[in-house]
């Protein structure tokens, strides 16, 4: 592995890219299990259908892990037109820098065009096995144009996790009636996600709404697609859910946003790939004596919720519905973060984990936490 500034790696070694990947996609397997885990009854837990939007999303950054792992398959190996090495993120992050998914979106466009100008499988199969026979060596050439072929077939086939996946609308059905006309208002719940260009790491967006306009936002064409540039365009970790809210509040006067919720999926830390600090540097470096048991994932939910409805003046004569958003005063942490609720988790294996209750930081005590037992089993951590 080279390194190719003060906060990336490049991965070169083709067995160290493997391992890699195949991390990750244990990783996120873990992560869709605790999503059926944590399915409680209590009001202010993920619904049925926010935790289908969130495993919806997990499986289509594995998809993405799937693809990048076949592009970059022939990583270090002597290979004519052999893919550059995989670039990452080693601080605070653990995910592949955000180029990578500009690189695949951009790729995505260009599959079809690309999958007509490369052999087919059972074709290049076929030209693998008389290369061995004839030439007693490893079709290099060939196995990469397979590796492409597959990862091609995949972009185009499977749904991706990419740089930005636009905003998705859902009709709940109707709910109070607007003060002034009597009128049933709509109520949809909106989902949507990007991959953090600053952070290089996926955040996911869920946000309750209700419509208080005469016409459905889900025929309301010109209407949806504005909603949908706004919201992508406030989607940035530096911005904190009270100013999305209220932005949002604002430029969309018909649109009034209870619930807003964000996830932050990482950092991811490995003791073979990433750099990291405090506790977790004494946790993971004990922990790396095993093969596959050095790392831990972590994730952050905020939530944002309206306490209640006001009016206020807009213009000379006109009137506008606001929400104000509960803010704890004596939650300090929540308080500052802009949010109703905060919630820091992560996941780890049990050695790792044994090794953080012996030592018992302080710093990880208000952390919830998970833990993957050697038959893979994910459980709930004190």
């Amino acid at each position: 592995m080279t390194d190719s500034g003060q906060e990336t790696i490049e991965i070169r070694d083709n067995a160290a890219c493997r391992r890699y990947f195949a991390k990750f996609a244990r990783i996120v397997g873990h992560l869709r299990a605790v999503a059926t885990l944590d399915r409680p009854n209590d009001k202010s837990s993920f619904t049925a259908l926010q935790i289908d939007v969130f495993e919806g999303y997990l499986k289509a950054l594995a998809n993405t892990f799937d693809a990048l792992s076949t592009k970059y398959l022939l990583t270090g190996t002597e290979s004519r037109g052999m893919a550059p090495a995989l670039e990452i993120d080693r601080t605070d992050s653990g995910f592949p820098v955000f180029r990578e998914l500009l690189q695949m979106a951009n790729d995505l466009s260009q599959a079809s065009r690309q999958l007509d100008s490369l052999p087919m499988k059972q074709d290049l199969k076929q030209e693998m096995v008389d290369h061995i026979l004839q030439k007693r060596e490893k079709p290099r050439s060939l196995q990469f144009a397979m590796s492409q072929r597959v990862y091609f077939e995949t972009l185009r086939h499977k749904t991706l996790f990419l740089a930005q996946n636009e905003p998705q609308v859902v009709w709940l059905g109707s709910g109070d009636k607007t003060p002034a006309a009597g009128l049933k208002r709509r109520r949809y719940f909106v989902h949507w996600a990007v991959y953090d260009s600053s952070r290089n790491l996926p955040a996911l967006y869920q946000m309750l709404i209700e419509d208080s306009s005469d016409q459905a936002l889900t025929t309301d064409e010109p209407r949806l697609q504005r909603l949908k540039k706004h919201l992508l365009a406030q989607s940035l970790s530096d911005l904190k859910l009270l100013t999305i809210a209220r932005g949002f509040d604002k430029d969309f006067p018909e649109f009034h946003p209870k619930f807003v919720r964000r996830v932050h999926v990482g950092p991811m830390y490995s003791n073979a790939f990433t750099e990291q600090s405090g506790p977790l540097r004494e946790i993971l470096a004990e922990a790396a004596g095993e093969p596959g048991l050095d790392w831990t994932m972590s994730w952050t939910v905020e939530t944002l919720l309206s306490k209640q409805s006001e009016r206020k003046s807009s213009g000379l004569f006109g009137e506008v519905e606001t929400e104000v958003y509960h803010l704890d005063p004596y939650d300090a942490e929540s308080h500052d973060a802009g949010v109703t609720h905060l919630e820091r988790s992560m996941i780890l294996p049990h050695r790792p984990y044994q090794v953080l209750v012996d030592r018992n930081f302080s710093s990880l005590r208000n952390i919830r936490k998970y833990v993957v037992a050697p038959d893979g089993v994910v459980m709930t951590g004190a």
